[in-house]
């Protein structure tokens, strides 16, 4: 009986033997294709150092495939196949013996749309198969989402926990509560000294990708002179394992910290890897919670850490592909002001801002309060036009793709999804920067003032926020007590609130 010969292309942010068009291959038979192509790399303006990244990690792997046995056809960016489509044509022309093309569905709506074409332009058979990397399948989190009046993440996050038995206690969470966030709010007073990172040394396969992409992408943001990722399996276990022994303990405590001193803080930075297929999710919490079983790690910390892998990250994945197409046009605020400039730049005198932007363009990365109450609040506040800023976030951070960076951004950070994501604007004043961090103290701004030249920008537009749309916001239960004291303040009061938080806005190019 012939064998089932099959050509199998490994997107970039699938490099794991565990992807379901890998699964049960056989280098006997299968030939692997991967390609870094412009399309991919340029359809927004993609940090460098996730070009560094994926195309890095993608030549390892495509290395260890051969070392297995299989046939590989690699396609580099400077043989300039422009789409992934015509990797796999070329390849299909120059062997003609494949009975079929197979892959993992890709993690963005755009794309998955594009191979429904494929198999008509191939002339073969094209298979996609279900991404079972994750821990909800589409058809569980349907059967979910169907019976939800309201979507929240707490619920969805309690039955995972449940299926997957994670920190639980025969059938009950460990410690007696489901969540722990209430420990994990901490401000950053530079009381704890922070550990160093494990740094990955820059192989030759590294090197001379680094050399290319600042070759080919030099119009793209990112300092690769700072390039430190993890680039293989390995490297990205040996991250996660310092990370676990000594970042864990503190990481719950300083979540929500914002640092001068520190870009990370205790932060994981595993999200990348995650996403990638370097780190699978399930193990990644088996090794966390076998920390805190062993008493290495607290529980508040373990919780909210894993929280974000079987909660969090299944969630957001969830919704997006539930709502999609339609999520991406949503737009609740009729947000449509042009992003500044400096947003490609950092060059703001906000200082929260300048530093939360000046890190995500040199290095692709910021912990989630940079991107949610910084980034984002400064964005939901300002009125800044959604799709402009869902761009900048899906270009600027290495480990966004449209699956993960569309519910956070539009739905989390921007508030524009109709409460689907969250029951109540992430809207907050510069005294809830000032609370979590000591950027304040370096800022000409001051958190105490609302309006006049030495006021912080966020009070201001944080007031405007709540008088444009007071109407909708005061139906929402949980804005009440703002929307009320807003509205027992003297009428002139606000006028002079509202008028000084326009004209920030019309100089924003120069705050």
């Amino acid at each position: 009986m012939t064998k089932t010969k099959r050509l199998i292309l490994i997107l970039a942010d699938q490099l794991s033997w565990q992807q379901p068009a890998l699964s049960d291959s056989s280098p006997d038979t299968d030939t692997l294709v991967f390609a870094e192509v412009a399309q991919e790399a340029t359809y927004v303006r993609h940090n460098k150092h996730k070009i560094a990244f994926l195309f890095a990690a993608m030549r390892k792997f495509a290395d260890q495939a051969r070392s297995k046995g299989y046939s590989v056809r690699y396609f580099t960016i400077d043989q300039q196949v422009k789409t992934l489509l015509e990797a796999v044509q070329t390849t299909l022309v120059s062997q003609p013996i494949f009975d079929a093309v197979h892959l993992c569905e890709p993690g963005e709506y755009r794309l998955k749309r594009e191979i429904e074409t494929w198999a008509d332009q191939l002339g073969v058979p094209c298979v996609v198969h279900e991404d079972r990397r994750f821990l909800c399948s589409h058809t569980e989190f349907k059967a979910w989402a169907d019976r939800q009046k309201t979507f929240r993440m707490e619920y969805f996050y309690r039955g995972m926990r449940k299926r997957l038995n994670v920190l639980m206690d025969d059938d009950q969470p460990v410690g007696g509560q489901w969540n722990y966030d209430a420990d994990n709010r901490s401000g950053w007073r530079n009381k704890d000294v922070i550990p160093k990172r494990i740094e990955f040394p820059i192989d030759a396969t590294t090197q001379t990708v680094i050399n290319t992409v600042e070759q080919c992408f030099s119009d793209h943001p990112g300092d690769l002179t700072q390039f430190s990722y993890a680039t293989d399996a390995t490297q990205a276990q040996a991250h996660l394992a310092q990370f676990i022994q000594n970042f864990l303990p503190r990481f719950g405590q300083y979540q929500d910290a914002l640092a001068e001193e520190s870009t990370t803080l205790f932060h994981g930075l595993i999200g990348l890897y995650l996403n990638a297929g370097l780190l699978e999710p399930a193990d990644v919490c088996h090794q966390a919670e076998a920390a805190y079983r062993a008493g290495s790690a607290p529980l508040a910390a373990t919780e909210g850490f894993i929280r974000q892998i079987i909660g969090w990250r299944e969630y957001v994945r969830g919704i997006y592909w539930y709502h999609m197409p339609r999520y991406a046009t949503l737009n609740t605020w009729n947000a449509a002001r042009p992003v500044p400039s400096w947003f490609w730049s950092g060059n703001t005198q906000m200082r929260c801002l300048h530093k939360s932007i000046q890190q995500s363009l040199a290095t692709g990365y910021a912990h989630h309060i940079q991107r949610l109450m910084v980034i984002g609040n400064f964005s939901l506040l300002a009125g800044l036009s959604v799709s402009e800023v869902c761009d900048w976030y899906l270009a600027m951070y290495v480990d966004a793709y449209e699956w993960v960076e569309l519910p956070n951004t539009l739905g989390m950070a921007l508030n524009a999804d109709d409460g689907i994501m969250a029951s109540k604007p992430y809207a907050a004043s510069g005294k809830y920067i000032a609370k979590q961090g000591n950027h304040c103290q370096q800022c000409p701004y001051d958190p105490k003032l609302t309006t006049g030249p030495k006021a912080c920008p966020y009070n201001s537009l944080y007031w405007r926020f709540i008088d444009r749309h007071l109407d909708s916001l005061s139906k929402n239960p949980r804005m009440g007590l703002i929307t009320g004291q807003w509205r027992k303040r003297a009428a002139d009061e606000r006028e002079s609130i509202v008028q000084w938080a326009d004209q920030l806005l019309d100089r924003m190019e120069s705050l």
